[in-house]
């Protein structure tokens, strides 16, 4: 099982996002400068491509305490500091002091250059992007999917989808855009998953956390948080395959993680009725959004129980929305005559290592023995991007016919595991 994970000394050697060779930096005008950079990725073979990046100052795990002691006011206990490299962690990307418009503003131009470069890495232009769905956990704006998608040139009839399931976000909008099966799907007045087959779609998730870590006063929050976005471009049906999946809801009745939701819902709950309410603005535009456990301070952002509180709310839930959507890949495995076959890789939502560690542990004893990489110490948790991240910077050692099992899993709670096909 180590084998699959980093080592402690590569994360004590690894160097900064902005430092990788393929990164392209640039600097947004925005308030002092906020420098983005975004690498891009593309396998022939599978006719899949995209872009990931962050946004921000990097700061590793000797200069965050002081960034965070600046903003609290007053110095971290020796018990408050995290292990943040034992966590899985290096570095987090954060931004200045901003205005609420100068935030929207730069959160708007990050996304809209992601568009640009997935669509790019893909070889298409981004006139062709039929569809954009995005996980994001705390939008800077209620209609964000539809601001970067105009700023970046995509064609006003595009389906725009953004989900709002903390980090489980990313992982939703791919088993919205794979999955007709899905009660949301069945629900709508156009089935998504049948809508986008043989289309040009661009799916994943943009995360803005340090502009949300500027008002928490939550001390594990400020330390494992950071901004983050990843998006990749696929046709369903054609160079991704669905072949099983699932979603399910655990209400977070204690606030294990507690999560302000700046977008709109009832904040009602039906009995023995799902958690998760949709809007559907017009034909082109739709709102995915799942109810959280909030904090009771009205200005706080994000609440968190200590370390073990975050593995019991995640690992056994986890593990059973892992097991319930394996068990049926194996058995259509055998539908086909194809036992044999098994998936290559799970690309898992890295929430810390210690809580995949464990995930991984407790699915090997139930003998399920997929590989879990680890792939982002460089970001820190950077929610519903890091699904993304993670499959784009697998994406190079992928095949023809590789079956991959994507697990999200985030506040609420919200799970959604499918496993797909990748075509060429």
């Amino acid at each position: 099982m180590g084998e699959n994970v980093t080592s402690q000394a590569q994360l004590k050697t690894a160097p900064s996002f902005f430092e990788r060779p393929y990164v392209h930096v640039e600097e947004i005008p925005i308030g002092p400068g906020v420098p983005l950079g975004i690498e891009q990725v593309t396998n022939p073979a599978l006719g899949i491509g995209g872009a990931y990046g962050t946004w921000g100052v990097a700061y590793d795990n000797q200069t965050l305490p002081e960034l965070i002691e600046k903003r609290l006011g007053y110095p971290l206990t020796p018990e408050e500091r995290l292990n943040l490299a034992e966590l899985g962690f290096i570095s987090r990307h954060h931004v200045p002091e901003l205005s609420e418009e100068e935030h929207v503003r730069l959160e708007v131009s990050v996304g809209a250059r992601l568009l640009a470069a997935a669509a790019q890495a893909c070889g298409w232009a981004i006139s062709e992007i039929e569809a954009v769905l995005v996980g994001i956990s705390i939008p800077a704006a209620a209609d964000y999917v539809e601001r970067i998608a105009a700023e970046a040139g995509v064609p006003d009839r595009a389906l725009k989808v953004s989900v709002h399931k903390a980090c489980d976000g990313s992982v939703a909008a791919l088993n919205l855009a794979l999955n007709p099966n899905l009660p949301i799907n069945r629900s709508l007045r156009q089935n998504i998953a049948e809508r986008l087959v043989g289309k040009k779609v661009l799916v994943g998730g943009i995360e803005g956390l340090s502009r949300v870590l500027h008002l928490a006063r939550d001390r594990q929050a400020i330390q494992l948080f950071g901004n983050g976005a990843g998006l990749l471009g696929l046709i369903p049906g054609r160079t991704m395959k669905f072949l099983v999946g699932d979603t399910r809801e655990v209400y977070d009745e204690e606030g294990v993680l507690q999560v302000r939701m700046t977008y709109p819902h009832s904040r009602q709950r039906r009995a023995d009725d799902s958690l998760i309410e949709v809007i559907e603005t017009d034909d082109q535009s739709i709102r995915v959004a799942g109810m959280m456990h909030e904090p009771e301070e009205p200005t706080a952002p994000v609440l968190m129980a200590g370390p073990m509180g975050m593995v019991k709310l995640f690992v056994r839930n986890g593990v059973e929305a892992v097991r319930g959507v394996y068990q049926a890949y194996r058995d259509l495995m055998a539908q086909r005559n194809m036992s044999g076959r098994d998936i290559a890789v799970a690309i898992v939502h890295h929430a810390n290592l210690k809580i995949n560690q464990l995930k991984e542990k407790q699915l090997w004893k139930e003998g399920i023995r997929i590989p879990m990489p680890w792939l982002l110490s460089d970001f820190g948790n950077v929610s519903a991007a890091s699904n993304m991240i993670a499959f784009l910077r697998q994406l190079a050692g992928l095949k023809p016919g590789d079956h991959v099992l994507f697990d999200g899993f985030g506040a609420g709670t919200y799970y959604d595991v499918l496993a797909v096909e990748l075509g060429g």
